[in-house]
């Protein structure tokens, strides 16, 4: 893990990435706040969020067609360009005071269509950058990573806004992209290999799909992972419902909530780089079977204190499942399809926001404690099912520990 960081090319993209994500929560936050205050309506963030959301979901495989057409590198640099003067935009309208509710909503769905454009390149990249022999380890940081910046960009955010005056906030995020910008430079070119760049982009489109049908196990380890973000990982955006109705904690329990829920994926993580543990089966299942028991736990304690310790060692396990379930794959596909079907997996971003709706239906319908803990349950359900009546699954684990061929 700390060879990973001390080698150059990665550790500039490490670094592009954490600066990347950090400024992306940071202003998501600052993003709602400012619509809040410009509407005074819940329903600004609701607008906020799905303006992100779906085409975020409905970009990504174009995303994955030209991460395995275009230098990979090049890619991210005029996805990240593009932020940048997006949020830039932004920051000129606050200033000179002809920002209006529309203008963050065009913001929000710049990021949803330019994130699925740049993710299915970073994720491949890692891969080109550091090897097979240490493609674990270099998932589980980025991971670490992302986690980390779920717990920090946030809280930064939020501190650099002063009274109702959002302009450091947004300074602060734009200079983060900016960073991110000039370190992608320092990692060299990184063309795909294939010739998906002859065919067609809807052909090349066609073959991701094609491929997930002749390799079995591709698939079913997509489906594995995916089922349980959208069952269950809705968990984390109906937090406020669980501060409110469950514990009344306030806003105070709610902050100190989700900084818990953060800490468990950076702890998952780091785990498994620490790891880089080969058995990934065994790490699979039985991490999300106690991400399963923790979740319906949480839900039902009625200690606060224990809340939190439940909620962190939930998501511990909701990390090691998610990091395991990724590199497993990106050790299984080729790169001539790795950006395509790297795509698929930018679902894990997506599908937790579409899956609150029918999970915030039922908490609404019958209780966010019975709501949550029946889709954990229901989730762990299927994860079980899916080995008991998978060989192909069960050998999963010879499968990745085959040579590159």
């Amino acid at each position: 893990m700390w060879e990973l960081l001390r080698g150059g090319t990665y550790r500039w993209l490490f670094v592009s990435n954490m600066a990347f994500f950090l400024a992306m929560q940071s202003q998501a936050l600052v993003r709602g706040f400012l619509a809040f205050r410009l509407t005074n309506s819940e329903f600004a963030l609701g607008s906020v969020s799905f303006a992100v959301a779906v085409p975020m979901l409905l970009v990504s495989p174009l995303g994955g067609v030209l991460a395995d057409r275009v230098d990979r590198r090049r890619i991210i640099v005029a996805a990240q360009g593009l932020v940048l003067v997006s949020e830039t935009t932004i920051l000129a309208l606050y200033v000179t005071g002809h920002l209006q509710f529309w203008h963050l909503i065009g913001a929000a769905f710049v990021m949803g269509c330019v994130f699925p454009l740049m993710m299915p390149a970073r994720q491949a990249i890692v891969a080109n950058v550091v090897g097979r022999e240490r493609l674990s380890s270099a998932i589980a940081l980025n991971m670490t990573g992302v986690n980390t910046a779920r717990v920090v960009g946030p809280a930064l955010g939020g501190l650099l806004i002063l009274g109702d005056d959002v302009r450091l906030a947004y300074a602060a995020g734009i200079a983060m992209y900016g960073v991110a910008l000039l370190c992608m430079w320092k990692v060299g070119p990184v063309h795909p290999q294939g010739g998906a760049r002859n065919a067609p982009v809807w052909t090349n489109v066609v073959e991701g799909f094609a491929y997930l049908r002749g390799n079995r196990l591709v698939g079913l380890l997509l489906v594995f992972g995916l089922l349980p973000m959208f069952l269950a990982m809705p968990f984390q955006q109906l937090m406020p419902a669980f501060a409110e109705k469950v514990w009344p904690v306030g806003s105070t329990g709610l902050g100190l909530l989700s900084a818990f829920v953060g800490l468990g994926g950076v702890a998952g993580s780091l785990w498994v780089a620490w790891r880089a543990e080969t058995r990934r089966l065994r790490w699979q299942l039985g991490s999300m079977i106690a991400f399963g028991v923790l979740l319906v736990a949480f839900c039902w304690t009625p200690h606060f204190p224990s809340a939190l310790a439940l909620v962190f060692l939930a998501n511990v396990f909701a990390s090691v499942f998610g990091t395991v379930n990724s590199t497993a794959i990106q050790l299984l596909i080729p790169d001539e399809v790795r950006g395509r079907v790297s795509s698929f997996l930018m679902m894990s971003f997506s599908l937790p926001l579409l899956g609150v709706l029918p999970i915030g239906y039922l908490a609404r319908e019958i209780g966010v404690q019975r709501a949550v803990s029946g889709a954990a349950v229901l989730a762990t359900a299927l994860a079980v099912l899916f080995f008991l009546t998978s060989p192909t699954l069960r050998g999963m684990d010879a499968a990745t520990s085959r040579p590159e061929r």
